[in-house]
């Protein structure tokens, strides 16, 4: 059997040998390109540690970002800071389940000679190698409906944000055209053709985050500020599984590991990633509440609240743009496995594939028009989906592909250098499916789904302009008195 040394030096020999769907994987032809400096390598053929660094620290925050200081309203700020913490750690965790389990199912699959030539992996692939196809059914199921609503979460943003620029149209008529913006994302082949888009991606969240928090501290603390959060068990709830939510961005990482040119080294990355996140998310959101205070339980969307101006608006325009790409990221393996059903993943034309992959953006259309409840949307997708597929199915797959002695010893990867043994994995497993499961799907669900429904008995499906302040009344002057002679 292979050692985990061997193990990594074969997958690595086996990915220099074989071509992915997008064209050229031979190492040699790699270095070639990039020692040509063309702008085609350098601009969409993306690979290495950091292409995946920046492709999992870039999908892993973007609008939720504006979401965040609404949560810390509905939760308090100690417990908004601490949860973002224990969240951010169990799922760097639990992407770290998931890098071990796809190195785990190709290092299995290459042994038994499996060619990977114009195919991508995904995470339902994985489940099935290792565990059968009632795991693959229950992974495709959570995964995909998980990521549609990702993307229409995406497309609300985008609405949400660009009326705080131009109201003079409606929120549902901005999410008609970006839906139509959003669709060009089908010519985008896979997650090696993001590199510049991640790169820019963060440069852009970045921006964002640190205008949030600057704006807000100059704006100062509005008159009469209050801080009641936590006031109500519904609303500390429903802030707890956003925040799950926002840290639960791990459901594309077999797609990026299979984009990298060595995915055995992506074990941290999700770590690291996680690290620089908390550099954009704990303070913008803190200044954001200690501004405003409880004016947010009213406005799940940060610029509502900050005066406009030319830096206000940049951060709206760049938001869009990173609102575009993550729209991306979450649609791509949607993207993948409708290609595979209808037999197109493997074509190798651009055009072809693209025009394949238009019928998986029409629903994820279709529903952001009928909930366009920026914010409580989140956590309802927090509890109900990423609680399973992101932290609870990992955990569980790993506790019983490992289940077996064997298995242990022939590991492909080992237990990490700060675990002390398998059994200490399996605690940390079980605490994580335990608690993700009572507080994060139970609890969370509870509040969540309590909340959605007021928000559809509020505003209504399909409604027009969610959020959007009340124009004023008409004031009819009444007519002058009459003169008397």
């Amino acid at each position: 059997m292979l050692s985990q040394k061997q193990a990594e030096e074969a997958i690595v020999t086996n990915l220099n040998e074989t071509e992915n769907e997008v064209g050229r994987t031979r190492e040699e032809e790699r270095e070639q390109d990039h020692s040509m400096f063309s702008l085609k390598s350098i601009l969409w053929h993306g690979g290495s540690v950091w292409d995946a660094w920046f492709s999992c620290a870039s999908n892993q925050v973007a609008q939720v970002l504006l979401t965040l200081p609404y949560s810390f309203s509905q939760l308090g700020m100690l417990s908004g800071i601490l949860f973002q913490v224990f969240y951010g750690i169990i799922g760097s965790w639990t992407a770290y389940l998931i890098s071990v389990l796809y190195v785990e199912y190709r290092t299995r699959k290459e042994k038994e000679n499996v060619s990977f030539k114009n195919h991508v992996i995904q995470w339902f692939e994985v489940l099935d190698g290792l565990l059968g196809p009632y795991w693959k059914a229950v992974g495709l199921a959570f995964n995909c409906t998980f990521l549609l609503f990702g993307s229409v979460i995406q497309l609300i943003a985008c609405a949400s944000n660009i009326y705080y620029i131009n109201d003079k149209l409606d929120k549902r008529t901005w999410t008609y055209i970006f839906g139509a913006c959003c669709a060009t994302t089908v010519f985008i082949p896979s997650f090696h053709n993001y590199r510049i888009w991640s790169f820019l991606g963060l440069g852009m969240t970045t921006y964002t985050a640190w205008y949030l928090a600057v704006a807000s501290i100059v704006h100062g603390q509005v008159e009469n500020v209050t801080h009641s959060g936590p006031a109500k068990l519904v609303l500390y709830f429903t802030g707890a599984t956003n925040i799950l939510y926002t840290f639960g961005g791990h459901a594309v990482t077999v797609e990026i590991m299979h984009a990298m040119w060595k995915p055995q080294k992506f074990k941290y990355i999700y770590l690291l990633a996680t690290l620089y996140v908390y550099t954009l998310t704990i303070p913008s959101a803190v200044a954001v509440y200690w501004a405003f205070g409880d004016k947010l339980l009213d406005h799940s969307n940060a610029f509502s609240l900050l005066p406009k101006s030319g830096f206000r608006d940049a951060a709206v325009i760049l938001m869009l743009i990173h609102q575009f790409i993550t729209f991306g990221f979450a649609c791509t393996p949607l993207y993948f496995v409708w290609e595979k059903v209808i037999g197109m993943h493997d074509t190798k034309s651009i055009c072809l594939r693209a025009l394949a992959r238009l019928p998986v953006v029409i629903p994820i259309w279709f529903l952001a028009i009928i909930f366009p409840f920026f914010g409580p949307i989140n956590s309802a997708v927090g509890s109900l989906l990423v609680s399973f597929t992101v932290y609870i199915i990992p955990s569980l797959a790993h506790m019983l592909t490992y289940r077996k002695a064997s298995a242990r010893q022939n590991a492909a990867e080992k237990p990490p250098f700060f675990m002390p043994s398998w059994t200490a994995m399996y605690v940390l497993n079980a605490f994580i499916v335990v608690w993700v499961f009572v507080v994060g799907f139970g609890l969370g669900g509870w509040a969540s789904i309590t909340n959605f429904i007021r928000q559809i008995n509020t505003f209504g499906l399909f409604a027009k302009c969610y959020q959007c302040p009340k124009p004023a009344p008409l004031v009819v002057a009444a007519p002058p008195p009459h003169a008397h002679n």
